[in-house]
């Protein structure tokens, strides 16, 4: 979520009535689908002033997600190459531009129309996966990122190098077991204050582009789930207040 601060709860510091934030509500409660929401202090950063709300919405979720997967988890490192599966969607195109930023060589996976996009964002190469052969880009990565799962997921070992990282964001993925010199990771985001705060400063910079799939009025929710859920819109669904 983004918005402005309305209220603080006894003994907040750090941020006052008035003050523009955006990150995530706690993963226990109801989500952010509403005009007024109640989030922990620890769980929110200043939201990037160069953009508007709608756009800052957008970074959250995303943002941290794809920064965990590739520094937390991955590892990665300038000079290294990571494939990154569904570069077109809302984490894989974050990840593609943070990759990019860390120096790192990138190459995006999906659909063939997802190409321009993820060339633009910075990728070194796309593969689609509709077309072409995935196997071209075996054993040249240090990480691979997934956020496609199945099939996809099964045959991503091949692409690692010895000692490389396998790391998916897919609840209910099946990680692959047939390769001994390579590390699994499967992991669910947390909010992070400190990573919001750089990942605010990287859309200030404009290294970071926030990915705005389609924008809906709250009113019309339930019209945008079911939208988001049967495919084809790229980047995040915002609810707008």
């Amino acid at each position: 979520m983004s918005g402005v601060v309305a209220a603080l709860g006894y003994g907040t510091a750090g941020f006052a009535v008035g003050d523009e934030v955006f990150g995530l509500t706690d993963q226990l409660r109801d989500g952010a689908a509403a005009e007024y929401v109640a989030v922990e202090a620890r769980n929110v950063a200043a939201k990037p002033r160069t953009v508007d709300h709608v756009h800052a919405a957008a970074v959250p979720r995303a943002g941290l997600t794809a920064w965990q997967a590739l520094f937390d988890h991955g590892k990665l490192a300038r000079g290294q190459t990571v494939v990154i599966h569904g570069a077109g969607g809302a984490v894989g195109s974050t990840a593609v531009q943070l990759a990019r930023w860390a120096g790192a060589q990138v190459i995006g996976t999906g659909r063939s129309h997802s190409r321009p996009l993820v060339l633009e964002l910075g990728a070194d190469r796309f593969v689609a996966l509709d077309t072409d052969r995935l196997e071209d880009v075996a054993g040249q990565a240090e990480l691979v990122l997934d956020t496609i799962g199945g099939e996809v997921l099964a045959r991503s070992p091949a692409l690692l190098r010895p000692g490389g990282t396998l790391v998916t964001i897919k609840a209910a993925a099946q990680l692959p077991g047939d390769r001994d010199d390579i590390r699994n990771v499967l992991f669910v985001q947390e909010s992070s204050r400190a990573q919001l705060t750089e990942l605010a400063r990287l859309v200030d910079e404009g290294r970071l582009r926030p990915q705005v799939g389609a924008v809906y009025p709250l009113a019309h929710a339930a019209e945008a789930y079911s939208a988001k859920a049967a495919g084809g819109i790229p980047g995040r669904i915002v609810l707008q207040p």
